[in-house]
Formats: structure tokens, sequence, C-alpha cells
């Protein structure tokens, strides 16, 4: 396909269609996202207040948000480095005390003549190993303070390092990850309106309390200036509170007041928005909050289809087929905004597995189905669609 005509042809195989993009969209897929299909957000922050103090003000969040392997290594380096720390002490009390020179001399701690000593029984402390061979005496009231500090601060290192890992484990981040959205976002006609869908479902098999589902619209504009505003328009939701027993359906009417209430399925891939949507929840085993979210751009919405029947009833249990979670099949939905729908126009052009003609979008026939097709879109690229 030549790089050099003025429109991008981009087919969608799995659902046989063909969408033409504007050539102002010709680099969609280099655009910089507000929110990354994961949920992640591509942000950066440069010259922020304090720089690094913020790290480390807050050191507990910044331990349970750093990766595991960096958090090993400050779980071994905070017991290597205390077990050095007083083996260093006891060295120097030993030295002091004249026991490295002098073995007639009764020792401050029994069997610590040098540093190796020292710092094995440093570790023999604080781990509790207690072997036998080295102790302390009542000679040195300076050794007898130092072994009570290393023994409180022993008990304050446990707790850091083992509340940190349980935090880790137990992170709402790896929870979100079980819970998910689906690839895509259809519109169709639901009650004689048209209606923006999409699905979400929890992967694993205890069930989700209580939870909260919202949808923003998000806009970037780039002013002359080069300075970038961002604007956020909330989507009114049919049922906001859910309870994720099974695979549930987050519904926004396309009505007066929708910012997609006066786009059309062409009209919406000239848009240059991202619809993020998050899900706010209670876990049932936890009791922990959560919030999962993702983000559709304008390609992720499919005009004229609907997800896919998961939900199955059988003698003893909801049967839930996740395998569908994510497929969708058409149904007849009018190629008009909604705001032109609602006028009542006559006789709107549908698609489905029926022929259709349209003076504007030609139809096409493959394996006895009908497709609507741009009049500039070739047949080589409608053929490759197909196959």
């Amino acid at each position: 396909m030549s790089s050099e005509r003025e429109e991008q042809i981009v087919i969608d195989s799995c659902h046989t269609t063909v969408h033409t993009l504007a050539g102002r969209h010709g680099k969609e897929g280099s655009r910089l996202r507000f929110m990354q299909k994961d949920g992640r957000f591509p942000v950066v922050f440069q010259k922020a207040p304090g720089e690094w103090s913020p790290y480390f003000v807050d050191i507990f969040t910044t331990l349970v948000e750093i990766r595991w392997r960096v958090m090993l290594l400050v779980f071994s380096l905070s017991y290597i480095l205390s077990w050095l720390f007083f083996g260093l002490v006891y060295w120097v009390i030993a030295y002091v005390h004249k026991d490295t020179e002098n073995l007639e001399n009764a020792p401050c701690v029994d069997n610590v003549r040098g540093f190796t000593a020292a710092f094995l029984f440093s570790l023999e402390t604080q781990a509790t190993i207690g072997y036998g061979f080295r102790g302390m005496t009542e000679n040195c009231i300076v050794a007898i303070i130092v072994v009570t500090i290393q023994d409180v601060f022993s008990c304050l290192i446990d707790t850091i390092i083992i509340g940190i890992a349980v935090a880790k484990m137990a992170s709402a981040r790896k929870r979100a990850q079980t819970v998910g959205f689906s690839n895509c976002a259809v519109v169709n006609l639901r009650d004689g309106a048209l209606c923006l869908s999409w699905r979400l479902g929890d992967f694993r098999g205890n069930h989700i309390l209580e939870g909260t589902a919202r949808a923003q619209l998000v806009r970037h504009v780039k002013r002359p200036s080069g300075a970038v505003v961002l604007s956020y328009q909330d989507l009114d939701l049919q049922v906001r509170d859910i309870i994720l027993a099974t695979p549930a359906t987050v519904i926004h009417r396309l009505e007066p007041g929708s910012p997609i209430y006066g786009l059309g399925p062409d009209d919406l891939l000239q848009e240059d928005f991202e619809l993020v949507v998050s899900f706010t929840y209670t876990g049932d085993s936890t009791g922990m909050l959560h919030q999962t979210r993702t983000a559709y751009s304008p390609a992720d919405i499919r005009w004229g289809q609907r997800f896919q029947d998961m939900l199955k009833l059988g003698k003893k249990h909801y049967k839930v087929d996740y395998a569908l979670f994510n497929q969708t099949t058409w149904v007849e939905v009018p190629l008009l905004s909604a705001e032109e729908y609602g006028r009542g126009r006559p006789t709107a052009p549908t698609v489905g597995h029926i022929q259709i003609q349209h003076p504007v979008l030609p139809s096409v026939r493959g394996s006895g189905d009908s497709y609507l097709m741009k009049p500039d879109v070739t047949e080589e690229a409608f053929q490759e669609a197909w196959l």
C-alpha cells in the first residue's frame, strides 16, 4: 500500500471492518497517549519542588513502590551493614579494654579478640543464633549497653522489612491486574437510543464487595505558544455502583449533554480524544481499596457492534465464559450521530448481516455478508481485510 496516499486505511481484520482516517491522523499509532492501555500515565516531572526529598520524607511508600530486586538489595544491605557497624563497635570496645593484646585480661565479650570474632558476635546476637562460644560478660557496662541497643534495633529492622514485604505482596496494583476492561468499546442501540458501552470483569474466583465506575473524556489542545491544555468532561453512566459477581457492561447513553452526542461514526474517527475509564472497588478477601483503569481512543470504539453473551444459567451455578470477554458481533445500528438519530430522520442506513445500499456508503458483499465501505477504499484493501 503506497505511503504517499493522502489518507491512511486502518483495517481491523478480526471484525472485517474498514475505516478511513484523515491524513492528519496518519501518525495515530505514534501519538503520545494521555493514558496507556494498562493504566499508566506517561508523565515525567521536571524540576519538581524538593527533587528527592519527597521520597525520603515518605520512605515507607518509596520502599513499597520500588521493584522487588531493589527491595531485596535494601533488605540484605540493612542487615549486613548493621552487623558490620555493631561488630566494629564491639571490636573498638575490645581494643580499648586491651582484650585484643592481653589474653589473660578478663574480656568484655568472651572469645572476642579481633574484628572477625566481633563481627560474628554481632551477627549471632542480632540473628539470635547463640552458638554458645562467644558471649557477653559483666566486665564492661558499655558492651552491655551496646548489646541492648542492638537488640532493640534488630526488632525495629525486622518490623520494617516484614511490613514492607507484606505491603508489597498485598499491593493494590497486583489486585488491579486481575480486574480488567474489554479491549474495545462499542456503540449500539439500547431501548431505542444509541449507547456507548464497555465491559468490566473480575478474573479471579473471589468476588468484589463493592465498586464504583467512572468515565472521563480527555482532550488535549496545543496552543500556538506551545502550551498544552488538558480538558476533562465527565460522562454520565447509567449504573455507577456495581457488584462485580459476574462481568458487567458499563453503559453511557448518547443524549444531549454527552460530549459524543453530535459525533457519528465518521466524525468519531476524525476526533482526537481519549476515553479514560476506571473502577474503584474494595476487595472481598483483604478489604483494601483498589482501582483499575484503562483508556480508549476513537479507533478503539466500534460502531454497530455489541459484546457477545458470556453468561449462561446452569443447574447449580451461573457459568461465565471469559473466552468471549472481548468478542463482539455485528448489530443493526444507524450510521448517524445520536443527535441526528434523535431528530427522527427517515430510514437510516444500518450495518449487519443483510444487503444494504447507501447513496454515500456503498455496500460490498463477501461470503454472503454485506459491509459498508468508504468510496475511496480500494478493492484490494477490502480483500485484505476480508482475508
